[in-house]
């Protein structure tokens, strides 16, 4: 077969370089990727030192490096170039091809890589090749090339072959953006249809026996439960204290295959690690001084069924280390013994502490962690369900009734004041006032003024409750200001002061959203402008927060929850401490 000539070597070539970059743009849509491959094909194939593709930055006013090859990623991240600036600036505004013979003798290269301007001791001559990307007359970015220009070097021949491969590129680009503009588009609509078909199909109502919730934040607790309770895998329920974390615990047992089998519970807080590790694992025979006989551990008890681990984040180090033994293998050994018990126990756990800030500090291992941490599931605060709250405070009433042969009824006035309580304690607190106003009533009513915080006498409130004394603040009001009660009663709310001093606040309409965001546009910045010293410090002694949220909580804090005083304190209208309030979404404590 003759040998090919130069010019027919290079056609060949060309041809061979075009059928690569073809079927690797042709392959996928991945950009990222097929723009790479086209890259290494044609500085392989024109033996190019680099390459790169050029395109338009986010924010529309920069170029920016798509895809590079002969670039490290540091000299790719700065390669950014302003609309006409420089050669490639040049060619992306006009369209135009630019072929530079010598970089070395043209001022208007701009090399903002770092990595396409000659070196100090290379004496090689370098071109500067650069083509635009254009598809139906318009420019989507460009392709540079950098040369070694040696003798019989054509230029001319290496700008046609990239004007060529420029042309598939912008294609492919082109059809990228279309078929993420249709996809982006097709999620909008869906996104859409489903709200559509959230507002017109009423909403599924899950229910668990022996726990009342119908908010919507414990409808999620309740699907979640659903889900996770026919599996076995291990379960951590976080959440404050006294929001329920034990019955949610019974709940899944009983709607898991193992609902027949035993449900131990076991508070890990209750115990020291000795006695914990015995209540657990059991103990031999004269293990310790008292083992009179051999006892069977918590595991061995709940095998076949559900173990409760409450309060799991209370444990210490040292035990960690031999329950994430227990964890991993379901054997263990009893105390003074050596022969391993196998047990098939499904493992709930329950914690109102931070594991993640416990494990950061070194507090709780991380591997514990990790195997309980399976499925999470929060439970709500009760001020976060505050549409609960009447259901749950019929629900204890009525046992009360029923186990003390009574028949107590509650008025809206005094439901009103349950709902609008703070509750720290959350649901335990509430059932423990329910029962207590419900001892001491007399009568067959319970009415608002029968709630101990209507006398100042609610002993919650002080676990709460900063004290007011140190806070300086204007003796009376000024002019024209709102006079708030401790229970964070806005602006404008006039109500009639209850005896004992409890002044109750009114319901009010929730603002819209156009409110809020007005608000949110020319709502005042809060500033110290006076200096308030906190509870405990001398006079002149401390300084508030820097954060706008700080120091609107701050405030708060220090004039005990009454806005008006706050408003005073922070130099501003109670009209713009609420909308303040309203912009940071900082919930008013109502005692």
């Amino acid at each position: 077969m003759p040998s090919r000539s130069p010019g027919e070597q290079r056609s060949h070539l060309e041809l061979v370089t075009i059928y690569e970059i073809c079927r690797i743009l042709g392959a996928s849509l991945d950009i990222g990727r097929t723009f790479r491959s086209a890259l290494n094909v044609l500085t392989a194939h024109l033996d190019l030192p680099r390459a790169m593709i050029v395109t338009p930055a986010e924010d529309g006013g920069t170029l920016q490096v798509h895809s590079s090859v002969g670039l490290t990623r540091e000299q790719a991240q700065r390669g950014r170039w302003a609309v006409g600036e420089g050669v490639v600036g040049r060619v992306y505004a006009t369209g135009m091809p630019v072929v530079v013979p010598d970089i070395g003798q043209v001022a208007e290269f701009v090399d903002r890589t770092g990595a396409f301007g000659p070196l100090a001791d290379d004496e090689r001559m370098l071109a500067f090749i650069v083509v635009p990307l254009k598809s139906d007359g318009a420019v989507s970015g460009v392709l540079a090339t950098q040369r070694v220009v040696k003798g019989g070097a054509r230029l001319t021949e290496d700008q046609r072959l990239l004007t060529m491969v420029a042309t598939l590129l912008a294609q492919a680009l082109m059809l990228h953006e279309t078929v993420r503009e249709e996809h982006r588009r097709l999620q909008q609509e869906s996104m859409r249809m489903q709200k559509a078909l959230q507002r017109v199909q009423p909403r599924s109502r899950f229910t668990l026996d022996n726990v009342v919730g119908d908010s919507a934040p414990m409808q999620q607790v309740f699907l979640e439960v659903q889900q996770a309770a026919p599996s076995r895998a291990t379960v951590l329920l976080r959440g404050e204290s006294g929001t329920g974390k034990e019955a949610i615990a019974r709940a899944i047992h009983f709607l898991s295959p193992r609902k027949d089998a035993p449900f131990i519970k076991v508070n890990c807080a209750a115990l020291t690690e000795s006695l914990l590790e015995s209540e657990l694992f059991g103990h031999e025979k004269g293990a310790f001084t008292g083992a009179a006989g051999e006892r069977k551990g918590r595991f061995e008890l709940a095998h076949g069924g559900t173990l409760f681990l409450d309060e799991i984040g209370d444990i210490s180090p040292a035990f960690q280390a031999k329950l994430l033994r227990v964890l991993q293998e379901r054997e263990f050994e009893r105390v003074g013994g050596s022969k391993p018990v196998k047990v098939d126990v499904r493992l709930i756990c329950a914690t109102n502490r931070d594991l993640e800030k416990m494990v950061q500090r070194g507090e709780y291992r991380a591997d514990l962690y990790y195997r309980i941490n399976v499925v999470s599931i929060f439970l709500p605060p009760l001020r976060e369900r505050r549409a609960d709250i009447p259901a749950l405070v019929t629900h204890f009433l009525e046992r009360f009734n029923k186990e003390n042969r009574r028949k107590l009824r509650i008025t809206n006035e005094a439901m009103e004041v349950l709902a609008s309580c703070y509750w720290p304690g959350n649901v335990r607190e509430l059932e423990n006032c329910v029962e207590r106003t419900a001892t001491m009533v007399q009568g067959e009513v319970i009415r608002d003024l029968a709630f101990p915080c209507r006398q100042n006498r609610c002993l919650t409130q002080t676990l709460h409750f900063i004290d007011k004394a140190d806070a300086v603040a204007p003796a009376g009001p000024r002019p024209g200001a709102d006079t708030g009660s401790g229970t964070g009663q806005p602006a404008g709310g006039a109500s009639r002061p209850a005896p004992g001093g409890w002044n109750p606040a009114p319901k009010e309409p929730a603002l819209p959203v156009e409110a809020v965001e007005e608000a949110d546009a020319g709502v005042t910045t809060i500033g110290p402008t006076v200096h308030v010293r906190p509870p405990g410090e001398r006079a002149g002694s401390g300084t508030p927060p820097q954060g706008e949220r700080e120091r609107l909580i701050w405030a708060m804090e220090q004039c005990g929850w009454v806005q008006a005083k706050a408003a005073r304190l922070l130099r501003v209208t109670p009209r713009q401490l609420g909308y303040a309030l309203l912009k940071h979404r900082i919930e008013v404590r109502k005692f």
